[in-house]
C-alpha cells in the first residue's frame, strides 16, 4: 500500500485546468489524452483521464433558453443576445461540475486509484476565479491541484477568433465567443492577486491550501507538441513536488 506521499509522485488526482478563454486548455487535454499511458502517467503524473468542462452547461444553458423562446414560455438565463441576466449562473455552473464530480466518485469510490479528472473552466471580472474556488466543494479541493495557462487578454481575443468554427459551435475545442462578450466577460480576471504575482505556490481556499503552477503560453507553445510537452512535464513536476511539500 503507498502512502499519500508516494501515490502523489506517481499520480495527480484532480487538476483544476484554468485560464482566459482559448488559452490552451483543450489542447492540452487533447495533448495529453493522446499520449500513451505509461508516458502520460511517468513523465506527467496523469492517470486515465477524465474531463469536466463548464462549457457543456454553458452551451447547454444557450440552447435551452432557445428551446424555451420558440415554446413561447420565455427565456430564463441568457437575453436574445445570449448574455446571462443574472451573474450567479457563473457559480451554478462551478456547483455543476462540482456535482458531476461528486458523482462520479459516489458510483465508483476507486475511480482515482488510476485516474485523474480535469475540471476545466475560465473565469474573468474582479472575483471570478476566487468566487469560482469559494464553490468547489472540500471532496474536490482535499485533492486538486491548479494547473493555470496564462496568456494576456489580447492573445486570448487572436486564439478565440482563430478557432471559431461555425459548423462546431458546440465543440470544446472550436467554440468562440463575439469580442463584445470576451471584453464584457474576460477582460479582466483576478489570477494575478491570487497567484500575487507568482509563477507557483499555494492559494488558499477556506481551511485548504490548494497547490498551484503556471503555465506561460504566450509565446504560444501549444501549437507544438515538443514546446508544450516540455511545459507540461516542468508544470506537473512542480505541482507534485508542491503536494509533497505540503503532506
Amino acid at each position: 500500500m503507498c502512502s499519500p506521499r508516494e501515490e502523489y509522485t506517481k499520480k495527480l488526482d484532480v487538476v483544476l485546468l484554468i485560464g482566459r478563454p482559448a488559452a490552451g486548455k483543450s489542447e492540452t487535454i487533447d495533448f495529453l489524452r493522446n499520449l500513451p499511458r505509461e508516458e502520460r502517467l511517468g513523465e506527467y503524473h496523469i492517470g486515465v483521464m477524465e474531463e469536466l468542462d463548464d462549457f457543456v452547461y454553458v452551451w447547454q444553458t444557450f440552447e435551452n433558453d432557445g428551446i424555451r423562446d420558440r415554446l413561447g414560455i420565455g427565456r430564463r438565463d441568457t437575453d436574445a443576445q445570449l448574455y446571462f441576466l443574472d451573474d450567479r449562473i457563473w457559480d451554478f455552473f462551478i456547483e455543476r461540475i462540482d456535482l458531476d464530480f461528486r458523482k462520479k466518485l459516489a458510483r465508483d469510490p476507486g475511480l482515482l486509484s488510476d485516474h485523474t479528472v480535469f475540471m476545466e473552466f475560465s473565469r474573468g471580472g474582479e472575483r471570478g476565479f476566487e468566487r469560482a474556488f469559494s464553490r468547489l466543494s472540500d471532496d474536490v479541493l482535499a485533492r486538486a491541484a491548479i494547473l493555470y495557462i496564462d496568456v494576456s487578454f489580447e492573445e486570448s481575443v487572436r486564439k478565440n477568433r482563430r478557432r471559431y468554427r461555425p459548423d462546431q459551435a458546440d465543440s470544446i475545442l472550436y467554440h468562440s465567443l463575439e469580442d463584445a462578450k470576451m471584453e464584457r466577460y474576460y477582460r479582466d480576471n483576478d489570477w494575478l492577486q491570487l497567484s500575487r504575482g507568482k509563477d507557483h505556490g499555494y492559494i488558499q481556499v477556506r481551511s485548504r491550501a490548494v497547490p498551484f503552477a503556471v503555465f506561460h503560453n504566450e509565446p504560444e507553445q501549444t501549437d507544438a507538441p515538443e514546446k508544450l510537452g516540455a511545459a507540461l512535464r516542468d508544470a506537473t513536476e512542480v505541482l507534485v513536488r508542491l503536494l509533497e511539500e505540503r503532506g
